[in-house]
């Protein structure tokens, strides 16, 4: 098995790299592709140093089995043939193809099927706020059809890359020794001790363009008619990112039923004892697989509603490892091109 990582120097990038080695991803040869700047750059996996490619057109992935792509919906779209030309099957965790009719959207405890039929080679990663949500709300949706979702995320700068992790924490260092934060690049305002309620452009309807991802990404996933209405707001927290959800079912879920379903599900951890202070919290999430749900609620504004609380990593769950996922189902029904 060859398998390829374009965008290796990234935090989704890097993340790949501890995912395989963790599951024990059946890896033959990695092959590691970068721009020009991470171009040379060596990294270690499984005791074997590996230099970053500069990636280009040709056929350098002639002999690729999967090939990874996080590296940006532009670097996507410009070299999504070089990728498939030879039969790689590229996962890319981009938005570069999410919506695209013919490239499926997939989250492997939800429909891991639609991921056999891709004429082009290309499978989308969604959003990373959709996955944690959706693999949350498909235990909810097989008690009783999901008719309305309404969102609130809590996003942590790591959502902004590698580089907005850096940024908060200088910010905080700045503020301590100098009064005030004088660097803000990777976000529109101050992130320290602030919460930024937009995450991506607003598009004419005054949503953002991650709360639109939420809307059109759960209904292709999930194969449903549901409608989703969200507000994402980046939060100071590191890493990790949380969200309360509100659900309206056609009849009625208990409490007790729900918990029931999120404990037997696979990809949820249930943490749900307030009682005991015991919730998910970004802290204790950050580098986890599961998505931890709590705080699971009766809706007191409708009879068909339940409320809960998820968190979890969304460099991992979110992304790298909703990828490997997906990879390793395909491996599991025979459906990779070898070599």
């Amino acid at each position: 098995m060859k398998v390829a990582i374009v965008g290796a120097s990234g935090a989704v990038g890097q993340e790949f790299l501890r995912i395989l080695d963790e599951r024990d991803f059946p890896v033959d040869e990695l092959v590691l592709f970068g721009s020009e700047r991470s171009a040379g750059t060596k990294y270690t996996f499984r005791g074997k140093e590996i230099e970053v490619r500069l990636l280009r057109h040709g056929d350098d992935f002639r002999d690729i089995d999967i090939a990874f792509t996080s590296a940006g919906a532009g670097t996507s779209r410009e070299f999504a043939d070089d990728i498939t030309r030879f039969g790689t099957v590229m996962i890319d965790n981009s938005s570069a193809f999410r919506m695209d009719d013919d490239v499926p959207l997939v989250v492997p405890e939800c429909n891991a099927a639609d991921a056999l039929k891709r004429p082009r080679g290309i499978i989308a990663n969604p959003n990373c706020t959709t996955i944690m949500m959706v693999v949350c709300l498909q235990p909810i949706e097989e008690i009783s059809h999901i008719k309305r979702i309404r969102v609130a995320s809590y996003q942590s700068a790591s959502g902004a890359g590698a580089a907005a992790m850096d940024e908060l924490q200088q910010q905080y260092r700045e503020i301590i020794e100098e009064g005030e934060a004088k660097t803000i690049d990777k976000f529109a305002h101050q992130l320290a001790y602030n919460v930024i309620p937009q995450i991506d452009v607003f598009q004419p309807n005054g949503y953002t363009k991650e709360e639109m991802k939420m809307f059109h990404e759960t209904r292709k996933i999930m194969h449903t008619d549901a409608r989703c209405s969200a507000m994402c707001v980046r939060v100071s927290s590191l890493r990790s990112h949380s969200e309360s959800v509100w659900i309206e079912t056609e009849s009625p879920v208990s409490v007790e039923q729900a918990q029931a379903a999120f404990a037997a599900a696979p990809g949820i951890t249930l943490e749900d004892d307030p009682s005991n202070l015991v919730y998910p919290m970004p802290l204790d999430t950050a580098g986890k697989d599961d998505v931890f749900v709590g705080r699971v609620r009766k809706d007191l504004a409708d009879d068909c509603g339940l409320t809960f609380w998820l968190s979890g990593d969304q460099i991992r769950k979110g992304a790298a490892l909703n990828a490997v996922q997906i990879a390793e189902y395909l491996l599991k029904v025979g459906d990779v091109k070898r070599g």
